[in-house]
């Protein structure tokens, strides 16, 4: 029996939908400003859409594929038969929230640079509120989608009759014969974990692709704009500009609303499914572990909404003033949702134990996003010492910010490790194995509870960039670009937060789904054991057995009932251990596909910015009057040039973390796997950061250079800092927030192919 207080869920995800409704169409009530103004912002929609268009055909194509495999897979029986429509719907929703978000953005930029002729705070409203639609869509259709397929499941699929009988359609077995209540709820959870599946591979084309559009187009504008031509930023003599404004929507905007799509369906459904698996619960203990995480994120759905209501800025505030801004909205939510989880521990809802892992894991993402603040503000002495470093020449500007950026990895690896360990720990782990992961599962969720403000001060950033690059082709004041400069140096610091923020929930969502995998692992060994004709399924020297006792067991084995099997078994089982080697390798394969993945994105970059660069170099060369400000640039094609190379460069990356997971399933089997995702979760983890940081510090020195410092604009110091941005670009909008995906993506993989793996291995 589901309790009412369920139904908080499916109204608050619809209420969230609401308020972006009410958020985008106040938006689109404000005036776009002149006509020059609203021809750019055209340019960019244009540009944008028709990416996005041909970006969604290419996945498209790719979903088409592997339908068809997971298809084949379900009729062979080593597959859940409703992952298919799973996976199509994850990818789906996913692809629809950076639509929306997209749309937003590309409507925002101008109406920003508008607001910022009448003051900062106008500005600032403008954007957050459109950043904001991105954050409630997010939550919004990934809580709606989370709860309709509870509703499904449980009502109209695992009725009593179909678990008594069985459901079977088209040659599928929907619903074994003979469920239990206890089995019932596993296998709901478990079902409802390989939508994410779709989400994550939608999220990796969308951050891969977007990632190679944004930084080709960038690179070329700043190297031959900034650096060669000696024109400002976002100069409209620039042939690159309108393609750099387009990416920073399909990147920073629809790529990043995927992306956190994925994550935030992710911690929420592994969560859930490590609560169906808690051993010693009643009926009702087991359904209030499930829906436990949907009703904590559906309150922080409502106190984002009010957190986004409560960021307000003078017109004199400094960088440090509007930081202070955000934390009010941000801040406030996280300390309201842990009032409201407090309420419900004495409620009896969860446990003190898990509330306490909750709070260790809101400390934990503070702790990072503080840190990567530090180590990427202007306002610290990390970046100010890259932007010193400039005096010297690029090389020196390369050498500080990789430097920064790899000294800076401690502080977030260092937390997240005690965050785990506390997280563990507070939820009764060094007792109880299940309750611990439990615990970290929880933790990721209050993360990303208040996500949708989160989103809002990330998403608003690309669009005050936008707003920069309108107001500086429009020709508006100087106090217009001073502001929106202002924000766009704000949304860079809490670009790079969300991004810290991103990867430590990433972190403990990939913790969370390698124990959910162990839990998928005992589900289809306990199906082989009982479509067995010995009823029992061998896996090293225990004999795993559903519904009939091995009748002869050898010396040295060991029979034991999957119902009450534990995590001990199933490490004895498949020797998970560091000396074995299928495990050590599957670890060493998992830490390479982080820097081969990273490798193959920033390559890819690399080959669209050096056709941008050509291409801007030519216009240069052969349009007349392109200097003076008489010829009007060749826009269109600069856009098509990131089009394309996002299209042909995004399939290779994105396919290899979905074929490297089944491919060691295959042949190292379960340890292999686990093996893989520790390995792909610690290096993607440190890497990720490594990136995020560096990129972040770079961009900020620049700016800070720009602000006068050095030397100012045009400085020698300050094309040096360009080149340290641009080298820095690949590194924090491409390969560095990708990294989070992959290390999801390779766990969501591994669980929803659990059957073929537990089925079928060589080694």
């Amino acid at each position: 029996m589901i309790s009412s207080l369920f139904w908080i869920v499916p109204v608050s995800s619809v209420l969230a939908l609401i308020f972006a409704w009410i958020f985008y169409k106040s938006m689109m009530t404000r005036e776009e400003g002149n006509d020059r103004m609203k021809e750019i912002a055209q340019y960019v929609r244009e540009g944008a859409m028709a990416y996005l268009k041909r970006q969604y055909t290419v996945v498209a194509k790719v979903f088409a594929v592997l339908v068809i495999l997971l298809l084949v897979l379900a009729y062979m029986g080593i597959q859940n038969p409703f992952v298919p429509v799973a996976f199509l719907t994850g990818g789906f929703f996913s692809g629809l929230c950076g639509y929306l978000g997209m749309k937003t953005a590309t409507n925002a930029s101008a109406r920003t640079a508008w607001a910022a002729s009448s003051s900062l705070n106008k500005a600032l409203q403008v954007a957050l509120r459109s950043g904001a639609v991105m954050g409630l869509v997010v939550v919004g259709f990934g809580l709606l989608d989370i709860a309709l397929w509870f509703l499904i499941l449980n009502f109209a699929v695992f009725t009593p009759d179909n678990m008594q009988n069985g459901l079977q359609f088209l040659g599928l077995t929907f619903v074994y014969p003979g469920t239990s209540e206890h089995q019932k709820m596993i296998e709901i959870t478990a079902t409802m974990l390989t939508f994410g599946m779709g989400a994550s591979t939608q999220a990796l084309f969308a951050r891969v692709g977007g990632g190679i559009f944004t930084k080709a187009a960038d690179v070329g504008a700043d190297l031959v704009g900034k650096v060669e031509a000696g024109i400002p930023e976002d100069d409209p003599r620039n042939p690159a500009t309108i393609a750099d404004n387009v990416g920073d929507n399909v990147g920073d905007v629809a790529g990043m609303g995927a992306d956190l799509y994925e994550s935030y369906a992710g911690s929420i459904l592994s969560t859930a499914a490590l609560g169906a698996a808690l051993p010693a619960l009643t009926a009702q203990g087991q359904v209030k572990a499930i829906i436990a995480p949907m009703i904590v994120s559906a309150i922080g759905i409502l106190l984002s909404i009010a957190g986004i209501y409560m960021v307000r800025a003078k017109e004199s505030a400094t960088q440090r003033n509007l930081l202070r801004a955000l934390l009010l909205g941000t801040g406030g939510s996280s300390v309201l949702i842990l009032v409201a989880m407090a309420i419900m521990a004495a409620a009896g809802w969860i446990t003190w134990g898990v509330f306490g892992s909750v709070v260790s894991g809101l400390v934990a993402g503070v702790i990072i996003g503080q840190a990567t603040e530090y180590f990427t503000s202007d306002e610290y002495k990390p970046t100010r010492g890259i932007a010193q470093q400039a005096q010297q020449g690029p090389a020196t500007v390369i050498i500080e910010g990789i430097s920064v950026g790899m000294f800076s990895t401690w502080v977030p690896v260092i937390t997240i490790v005690l965050g785990i360990i506390a997280a563990f720990g507070f939820a009764g782990g060094f007792t109880d194995f299940s309750q611990g992961v439990y615990g970290i599962g929880f933790a990721a969720v209050g993360m990303l509870s208040t996500l949708s403000i989160t989103l809002a001060t990330d998403a608003f950033g690309p669009i005050a960039d936008n707003a920069g690059g309108n107001a500086e082709m429009s020709h508006l004041p100087k106090e217009v670009r001073e502001r929106t400069d202002a924000l766009d140096a704000l949304g860079n610091t809490t670009a790079a937060t969300g991004k810290g923020f991103a990867i430590g929930s990433a972190a403990l969502t990939a913790l969370s789904l390698l124990a959910a995998y162990i839990e998928e692992v005992k589900m289809w060994i306990g199906r082989l054991a009982d479509s067995a004709p010995e009823g029992f399924k061998q896996i090293g020297d225990i004999l795993f057995y559903k519904s009939h006792v091995p009748a002869v067991v050898q010396q040295g084995q060991r029979a034991v009932d999957i119902a009450h099997a534990g995590v001990s078994d199933f490490v004895a089982a498949y020797n998970l251990s560091i000396f074995n080697p299928l495990l050590l390798g599957g670890a060493f394969i998992g830490s390479m596909m982080a820097f081969v993945f990273c490798s193959l994105s920033m390559k890819a970059v690399g080959r669209a910015a050096s056709k941008m660069v050509d291409e801007v170099r030519r216009q240069f060369r052969e349009i007349p009057g392109i200097m003076e400000g008489t010829g009007k640039p060749e826009y269109t094609t600069c856009v098509e040039i990131s089009t394309r190379g996002a299209q042909r460069e995004m399939v290779v990356p994105a396919l290899l973390a979905i074929i490297v997971p089944v491919v060691i399933g295959i042949f190292f089997g379960v340890p292999g796997v686990v093996g893989l995702l520790a390995g792909g979760m610690t290096a993607g983890f440190t890497l990720a950061c490594m990136l995020n940081n560096a990129g972040g510090a770079w961009d900020n020195a620049k700016k800070f250079i720009e602000k006068g410092n050095f030397g100012g604009k045009k400085s020698e110091p300050h094309k040096a800092a360009v080149v340290g941005d641009t080298v820095g670009d690949p590194f924090k909008d491409t390969s560095g927030p990708s990294l989070n995906i992959l290390i999801k993506l390779m766990s969501m993989v591994s669980v929803v192919m659990t059957g073929l793996t537990v089925a079928f291995k060589i080694f």
